[in-house]
């Protein structure tokens, strides 16, 4: 009891001490000037900003570990030669605690539909593959018209999705995650306002949104939509009359990335990623020390549960033998002939479900068989394509957009910031003829020289993990990959996605020792 009153103590007194530094951080520890005040210029800071993941997304304390480590020897396969073994330092990050499943791609269509309802194309190109269900030798018929829309799969793990339409669903979850935040908050007209209610109507064709939001092209400032509790512009220079009068409030702007209040993109995890938090290895860490290594994302070697309730059930859903899909009749084991519902078995440590077995799942890297031999220890991932947004009008900054209201992006022809003078000059060329070095996903790499003679792979290969409904139990452990061309789909492939995490990469400080630090110190002018 004492010594837990003294950490109580401890922590009392750091958060006392963040909190002084708190109140004096308003004003410039080089310059004196004040922040967040219009006499002093406008320079606004957010000294309060709170991190926190989006929605569906739970929070992944990075850190090292061995990557491929956890692979071993399954049936006289050597599982180590599907990957190379080395010491990796991944970042803190965000995971999706679950696979993403029917009803959220059904979301996504009808979103589409809604926005852009006589846009079958594009409506088309977003519908997964149900015809991945076909099998020569097989009656998997019903699963063909039935598995992705009929209530009864609805939690159940989307398929037949290519690596392409994945990425372009976490584009499209970026921005409505953001646009909600925007509206709810106030910062932009509410839902509530643009929708109608039974109260106040359908709000006028000229109050309704032009186009769908795009979370880049809102912070280019071609949004111009600014709610009740718009973000005040403390810049003298910029205080709109109209703005000012019409509101009684000063004038006002829209959110910018310096405010802290936009989440980062929603993407597909790197493989380093998605093999550290499926490991979960924070759960056998003390002092650094890791007591129990794993070969699945749970402890143990065995693949059923140790629990008295639960004893013998199989911990993921894949495939005990070349025939058994589910157990007896009377007693199932997996339960689950196919997939299963995405909230299935018992989350790892990190409190992600379904991390070996269900349904494989893409991740962001282009596939090389010997990649970790070369790749960076820090953040290691291959399948860089650098872009950047094309420019409209290089005098306001505005970019240039496609009908669905997305940023146009072109290959960046830098590897550094160009001169004034350089990137003038880029502008009135060609696009075909400026040279460029966005590519980089063959870097020091021959493999598309060698396509179609010792070699299948190509940039456009992608890499899956994690074993499926349809996968035996080698295929389990993190450490195995496999690859698909990344605009292909199989019946036994999903997807969950991830997000950066900006800032400190400790998640949570409490109880923990930490370096003391004292406060800034307050600057009066005209003192000396």
């Amino acid at each position: 009891m004492k010594k837990s009153y003294l950490y109580s103590l401890a922590y009392l007194a750091l958060v006392a001490s963040l909190v002084s530094c708190k109140s004096k951080s308003g004003t410039s520890d080089k310059t004196g000037l004040a922040y967040n005040k219009k006499e002093y210029g406008g320079f606004q800071v957010n000294n309060k900003f709170k991190r926190g993941p989006g929605p569906g997304l739970v929070e992944i304390e990075g850190g090292v570990f061995v990557m491929s480590g956890s692979a071993i020897n399954v049936a006289g396969q050597e599982l180590s030669d599907y990957n190379h073994k080395r010491e990796t330092t991944v970042s803190s990050f965000y995971m999706d605690e679950t696979e993403v499943s029917n009803t959220n791609w059904l979301e996504y269509l009808n979103w589409i539909r809604t926005n852009y309802p006589t846009d079958y194309e594009y409506y088309y190109n977003e519908i997964p593959d149900t015809l991945v269900w076909r099998r020569p030798l097989s009656y998997n018929e019903p699963y063909v018209d039935n598995y992705l829309r009929h209530p009864a799969y609805q939690d159940y793990p989307v398929v037949g999705v290519t690596w392409e339409q994945a990425s372009r669903y976490c584009d499209w979850r970026t921005d409505r995650v953001n646009e909600l935040l925007l509206r709810d908050q106030g910062y932009m007209t509410s839902f509530k306002d643009i929708n109608g209610d039974t109260r106040s109507g359908v709000a006028e064709a000229s109050e309704r949104p032009t186009a769908p939001f795009n979370t880049e092209t809102y912070l280019s400032g071609q949004h111009n939509d600014k709610g009740k509790k718009a973000m005040k512009d403390l810049s003298p220079t910029s205080a709109k009359a109209a703005d000012a009068g019409a509101n009684g409030k000063g004038a006002t702007r829209t959110v910018r990335l310096e405010d802290g209040i936009l989440k980062q993109p929603y993407r597909l995890p790197t493989e380093a990623e998605w093999e550290y938090a499926a490991l979960g290895l924070i759960g056998n860490t003390e002092y650094e020390n890791i007591h129990e290594n794993k070969i699945y994302p749970w402890n143990g070697l065995g693949l059923s549960s140790a629990k008295k309730k639960t004893r013998g059930l199989i911990l993921a859903n894949f495939k005990r033998t070349k025939g058994d899909y589910m157990g007896v009749g009377g007693s199932l084991n997996d339960k689950g002939g196919l997939t299963v519902p995405v909230r299935s078995y018992t989350p790892n440590d990190f409190g992600l479900y379904n991390m070996a077995g269900n349904v494989n799942e893409w991740v962001a890297d282009v596939y090389r068989s010997k990649t970790f031999e070369a790749a960076d220890a820090f953040n290691p991932y291959r399948g860089n394509f650098y872009e950047d947004k094309k420019i409209a009008d290089p005098s306001t900054g505005r970019i240039e957009i496609d009908k669905h209201n997305r940023p146009v992006m072109t290959a960046a022809v830098s590897a550094r910031k160009q001169t004034w003078a350089e990137k003038q000059a880029a502008a009135s060329k060609p696009a075909d003829s400026v040279n460029t070095y966005a590519d980089q996903r063959g870097y020091r790499d021959k493999a598309n020289d060698l396509y179609g003679e010792i070699t299948l792979i190509t940039d456009k290969s992608r890499v899956y993990k994690g074993g499926s409904w349809d996968d035996q139990a080698m295929w389990l452990n993190p450490a195995t990959r496999r690859f698909l061309q990344q605009d292909e789909s199989t019946a036994d492939i999903g997807f969950r996605c991830a997000m950066t995490m900006l800032g400190a990469s400790e998640i949570r400080s409490m109880g923990k020792p930490q370096f003391k630090t004292k406060p800034q110190k307050a600057f009066k002018a005209g003192k000396r």
